[in-house]
């Protein structure tokens, strides 16, 4: 028998054991093993991650950018170096290929490469002489103590969205990871510590919603960061903004893919393939509905169908697996739930993953939380299967007769994360791309995240908050602005001036 592992919280600098006698296992979903138990920290757990921010803010906010940039400099330097074991934690807590962790912990590294550009992006403007002896500058300056509150899909990547502009900016760091797979959380505070950054200045408690309040409440916490679904999105943000935060609360989605007739037809079936089934379909940015224009379905469907059912659902440690398992007994049920709903709805179910044998999977993997590769056709707007988010390996196809049609459809839908469009017309593409009410758009590109300097975020109910996640948007979000006139008394002209400065 294994052992199981305690995982505790990273306050000021070290690992810090619960004191709050609550906790939860940690399971490989790949054999349903329980390899760890995570603390769920209370409301003073979180007081003394916030108060050792909140030390630390002074100092580190007066580091000059240049030397936070050197310690991001180092830290990246770690993350090449041990992005395998970073892997590795990812696969076996929450269950994704080792491939796709590699490649997840990539896109989190890119962030990283953009925050050691700090030094330029914080750069003020500057106008000489806006008044007679006057000058007027704006710099941008940290907000003090932020938190950021991440989900289980990416466990990596979405908190490097956030720590390494926060923390490159002179903002001090609370991460609340999730706590289905919290190990890679403070693999990333022991590197940041080695890299050199001082004890506080990122800080780590597991937790559950009693952790989650406790940061929304606390006076000394001045932003929020959250990735998750939207109806906690929506908490966070109103919670937050009530309580006088900043708030950047990034929810769910319903990703479409139109599929015009002029496109590529092998080109579309690769792309549905990987977007809707890659991470078993636990991505916020997975394409969940394929919406086929005009005749394009018959040709598409049957190679779809063939590929879905040839998917190779093994434990993601095997390096030729496409899908693994489902994170949790509890999502498995629910995505199983919505399979049975799309059959009670009129749905017609071409491929069935409920049926597939862990045993199929490897060695060890018959208790783990198995689903294959679901396919349906003949979806309509009505269905519950189409409008919920089911987060899972469950693909739903519409048919539609025109372009027209398949844009109303996206455009009616509550969420407007992400989208694509497959076609070899330039005209379609063009009119696609501006007239679509989504936030982040693929031309021939499945999956539209963008690249780190650009900013993630979505529209409608995908996000609340004015602020996309990193880039430039990412540096905004955690500096505020200063304004700055001056003007020296040689310049200053005798007499009180009892009317509104202007320009002279």
């Amino acid at each position: 028998m294994s052992s199981v592992t305690d995982i505790a919280h990273y306050i000021h600098g070290q690992v810090t054991p619960s004191a709050s006698g609550r906790s939860q296992p940690v399971t490989n979903p790949a054999t349903g093993q329980v390899t760890g138990s995570v603390a769920l920290a209370n409301v003073a757990e979180v007081d003394a991650a916030v108060a050792s921010a909140q030390a630390a803010f002074p100092k580190w906010s007066d580091t000059p950018p240049i030397r936070r940039a050197r310690i991001m400099f180092n830290f990246l330097q770690l993350l090449n170096e041990h992005k395998d074991a970073l892997a590795h934690m990812i696969t076996a807590e929450h269950g994704k290929v080792f491939t796709d962790a590699q490649g997840e912990v990539s896109r989190g590294i890119d962030i990283v490469e953009f925050a050691c550009g700090i030094p330029q992006l914080l750069k003020g403007d500057f106008t000489d002489q806006v008044s007679t002896g006057i000058d007027n500058w704006t710099l941008r300056q940290p907000l003090g103590v932020v938190a950021g509150i991440t989900p289980f899909n990416f466990p990596v990547m979405v908190p490097a969205w956030m720590f390494p502009v926060a923390i490159a900016a002179g903002n001090t760091f609370v991460l609340k990871p999730s706590p289905i797979d919290p190990s890679p959380s403070l693999f990333i505070a022991d590197l940041l510590k080695i890299a050199g950054l001082p004890d506080g200045v990122f800080n780590v408690v597991q937790g559950d919603k009693e952790a989650v309040d406790a940061l929304l409440v606390h006076p000394d916490v001045k932003a929020v960061s959250f990735v998750g679904s939207t109806p906690i999105a929506n908490y966070i943000y109103e919670s937050g903004a009530h309580h006088g935060k900043r708030v950047q609360a990034l929810g769910g989605a319903k990703n479409h893919m139109v599929v015009m007739p002029d496109a590529d037809v092998d080109q579309v079936v690769d792309a549905l393939i990987g977007a809707g089934y890659g991470s078993a379909g636990e991505r916020c940015m997975a394409i969940s509905v394929a919406v086929l224009v005009g005749d394009v379905a018959d040709k598409v469907i049957p190679k779809l169908l063939a590929r879905t059912k040839t998917l190779k659902v093994l434990n993601g440690t095997n390096l030729a697996a496409e899908m693994g398992p489902i994170v949790t007994q509890a999502a498995h049920a629910r995505i199983s739930g919505y399979i049975d709903l799309g059959v009670q709805e009129g749905a017609m179910l071409l491929a069935d993953g409920r049926g597939f044998d862990g045993t199929q999977a490897g060695e060890g993997c018959g208790n783990g939380f198995w689903l294959g590769g679901t396919l349906f056709d003949h979806v309509t707007p009505e269905m519950r299967i189409y409008k919920e988010e089911i987060f899972g390996p469950v693909l739903a196809c519409v048919r539609v007769p025109d372009f027209a049609k398949a844009l109303q459809l996206i455009n009616d839908h509550e969420f407007g994360n992400g989208v694509a469009c497959f076609t070899r017309d330039g005209n379609v593409a063009r009119e696609f791309s501006r007239r679509v009410q989504v936030g982040m758009v693929g031309i021939n590109v499945p999956i539209p995240v963008p690249m780190a300097w650009h900013g993630f975020g979505g529209w409608k109910k995908s996000l609340f908050g004015d602020m996309h996640a990193y880039g430039e948007e990412g540096v905004r979000f955690y500096t505020k602005q200063k304004s700055i006139m001056q003007r020296w008394p040689e310049s200053i002209g005798k007499g009180a001036e009892f009317v509104m400065p202007t320009a002279k």
